[in-house]
């Protein structure tokens, strides 16, 4: 188990924090970041979004140990500084939107051997939650989940959605597949757009941290999805919505002015949910655990009464 770097200066989390490389099961690197206490109650599984890293979910960690819960926050294949999947490091790709379980088996391992504080629970974001609804159905041992506005389906204008899964489909026999999606660029979200005009955070002190961190750590930067992943994404999405829901508990948060992530989606999911509840939050956007300290403080009070009420 080789220490990984941790970006400190730019995590926000507790102190006493470390990182590790991990191997995937088709020998690739991850890195997992893990905040813990010796009293904690449990361990919370952190599944970041697309273009996400372990430090942009040091706030979150700081958070949940104010609460009494250890973290571990994972980078994602593609991302962060885990192996990038194409020879330009600027484009997301995924071979198929299952190999990110196969990340999750080698954090899962890692949890296991350190003898992480258990129980364990999830906070899924936004890709992070296509993620982890996947893991729940194939049967994640976890006493709880939070999702933060989950990826069960993409906003889409409807004109362009038979065109997005044409060209994506036809991408890959013909070779392109590994190319920028039209109309996505390579450079990071937050550096092209302006705080007033961003979809993330209604928050000007979180937007200017998200930018920060790039600028301190460029090699964690990324920009738009190639063909393949958004064609690997629809299609688990599609497969998904097919499937059960599971009956673990959980609590879901959607923003009103989500502009990413398909709200009708997430709310037919969880209609279905049989120990779910879904808050949805008058102004939010895509990113609510990175908003306004009062926003984020309601949202891990609620997400912290959910998780210890499994405690008992």
């Amino acid at each position: 188990m080789e220490a990984a770097p941790l970006y400190e200066d730019i995590a926000g989390g507790p102190s006493g924090g470390v990182a590790h490389w991990l191997t995937t099961s088709d020998n690739l690197r991850i890195r997992v970041g893990f905040w813990g206490h010796a009293a904690a109650k449990g361990t919370v599984l952190i599944f970041p979004g697309r273009t996400e890293f372990v430090e942009k979910y040091g706030r979150t960690a700081q958070a949940l140990q104010d609460r009494g819960y250890a973290s571990l926050a994972i980078d994602w294949r593609g991302q962060g500084i885990a192996d990038r999947m194409t020879p330009n490091r600027a484009i997301g790709h995924v071979g198929h939107f299952n190999d990110y379980q196969k990340d999750l088996a080698a954090v899962l391992a890692y949890a296991r051997e350190r003898d992480l504080p258990k129980p364990y629970f999830m906070i899924g974001h936004s890709m992070g939650g296509c993620i982890g609804l996947r893991s729940l159905i194939e049967g994640l041992d976890v006493k709880a989940i939070m999702f933060s506005a989950p990826m069960w389906g993409v906003q889409m204008a409807p004109p362009l959605r038979p065109v997005a899964w044409g060209l994506s489909t036809v991408s890959r026999p013909l070779g392109f597949d590994q190319t920028l999606v039209p109309g996505q660029f390579e450079e990071s979200y937050v550096f092209r757009t302006g705080f007033a005009e961003n979809t993330l955070t209604c928050d000007p002190d979180m937007f200017a941290i998200f930018q920060e961190q790039l600028r301190a750590h460029p090699d964690l930067g990324l920009g738009g999805p190639s063909l393949r992943w958004l064609n690997a994404s629809l299609v688990e999405m599609q497969k998904l919505s097919k499937l059960h829901t599971p009956a673990c508990p959980c609590l879901t948060f959607l923003g009103t002015d989500e502009a990413i992530v398909d709200p009708q989606a997430i709310r037919n999911r969880m209609r279905q949910w049989p120990n779910g509840v879904l808050r949805v939050i008058k102004g939010g956007r895509h990113e609510m655990l990175m908003d306004s300290p009062a926003r984020r403080a309601m949202i891990f009070d609620e997400t912290a009464a959910l998780f210890d009420a499994q405690l008992t």
